[in-house]
């Protein structure tokens, strides 16, 4: 283990290959966090925002399987401007009415060089996309696993495409803070 609690690639391969982590695991809302930032007016000004509904379950089997769900409630979108809010909220970008989640479908978590590879599905307004993205693990004693990782994602992947005058930009970071206990 990482003097910071960071587990490093073999520290993880150990766990997993070991079972130590093996069983149901739940997302702690409380201590989660998915936030997003996109460069808007031209690249100039960046807009941050925290989604506000988090969950999520994960499964890790004896041999060291890793799968599980994280979903965000898109209408749970808060950039602190309640008239861009409810803008996102709408049909030009989320249209949270029609699509009220957001998900990642966790197919595997891997040991890599920079600590785990994750690899799944991430489905935003009814669009699914494979996506794979390095990531750090945390675990804390057998009852206690994060996962901290930005991603990088396109607008235009998932249909968002509204952008007038082409004030907003059109990639996003999305940053996890993704903390699971054993159930």
């Amino acid at each position: 283990m990482a003097p910071s609690g960071q587990a490093t690639a073999p520290a993880v391969q150990e766990l997993l290959k070991d079972a130590a982590l093996a069983g149901e695991w739940v997302l702690d809302p409380s201590s989660s966090t998915v936030s997003v930032k996109n460069k808007s007016m031209w690249g100039l000004v960046p807009v941050n925002g925290v989604f506000r509904q988090v969950t999520g379950t994960g499964t890790v089997s004896p041999a060291g399987e890793v799968s599980g769900v994280i979903t965000v409630a898109a209408g749970s979108i808060d950039t602190k401007n309640t008239k861009r809010d409810t803008h996102l909220r709408s049909a030009d970008f989320f249209d949270s009415d029609n699509y009220p989640d957001i998900t990642f479908t966790v197919a595997s978590i891997r040991p890599s060089a920079q600590g785990v590879s994750v690899t799944g599905t991430l489905r935003v307004r009814g669009r699914a996309r494979p996506m794979t993205f390095d990531g750090t693990a945390a675990v804390k004693g057998t009852g206690e696993v994060s996962l901290d990782a930005k991603v990088r994602v396109s607008q235009a992947d998932f249909g968002l495409t509204w952008n007038r005058l082409g004030a907003v930009g059109t990639t996003n970071t999305l940053t996890i803070h993704a903390v699971f206990t054993r159930q």
